[in-house]
């Protein structure tokens, strides 16, 4: 199965997982913060905190992704 085939089908199943109320919004956080886990996913100045960096250093010289209107940095390499 290719790679786009199986984001569809969890994508899919998602959706039909809350149209159906067979999941709730509380399963749907946990499939978020696990997502999130795996990316190593955080907010600009957690990463700095976390890295030892300044907020701007991580904001300029960091890769960023604007998710919900919240910037961060994915640092899962």
């Amino acid at each position: 199965m290719q790679n786009n085939e199986l984001k569809d089908k969890i994508i899919r199943n998602i959706y039909i997982g809350m149209s159906n109320n067979m999941l709730s919004n509380n399963d749907l956080i946990d499939i978020i913060e696990t997502s999130g886990s795996y990316l190593n996913l955080m907010t600009i100045s957690d990463y700095s905190k976390h890295n030892k960096i300044s907020y701007n250093g991580a904001k300029h010289f960091r890769e960023q992704l604007e998710l919900f209107g919240v910037k961060f940095i994915i640092d899962n390499d």
